[in-house]
């Protein structure tokens, strides 16, 4: 509805929803970064395993058991992200950085989902009542 305008009539025994029919959104609303968060495997003393040879020689090997990813909105930075919400919990983890893609969702209930309370709890309670007494009049005619 516009400024100014006036909701449209009710009609006799109903209700008028209003709900947006069209909103705009950025690109950036609807994208994120899949982020994949390494933590190192550790031998049975619990000594971080270090990679002996290749790219990874002399930097803790991941333990595949403990990856995790993360949904990184576009318009976040990732390491600010990473900070907040995946260091307080595991200090020791990482970002596989060559493991980062770009998706994009559209989460139609997030955006137009328009809520609405439910009926008060008497008119639920009456309807109940009319509905249990029509099924044991309808038992009670199928005894007789």
């Amino acid at each position: 509805m516009l400024e100014g305008e006036q909701p449209p009539a009710t009609p006799d025994g109903g209700k008028v929803k209003l709900a947006p029919l069209s909103l705009i959104f950025s690109n950036e609303d609807f994208g994120y970064r899949t982020i994949t968060v390494e933590r190192p495997l550790r031998d049975e003393q619990g000594r971080v395993v270090v990679g002996e040879r290749g790219k990874n020689k002399g930097r803790p090997q991941a333990d595949s058991a403990l990856r995790d990813t993360e949904n990184v909105p576009l318009g976040e930075e990732v390491d600010a992200y990473f900070r907040r919400e995946v260091l307080p919990h595991a200090e020791d983890a990482w970002i596989d950085h060559e493991k980062t893609r770009v998706g994009y969702e559209i989460p139609f209930n997030r955006h137009f989902y328009v809520f609405e309370p439910p009926r008060p709890l008497a008119e639920i309670d009456a309807d109940l009542k009319q509905v249990t007494d029509r099924i044991l009049t309808m038992i009670g005619e199928l005894s007789a």
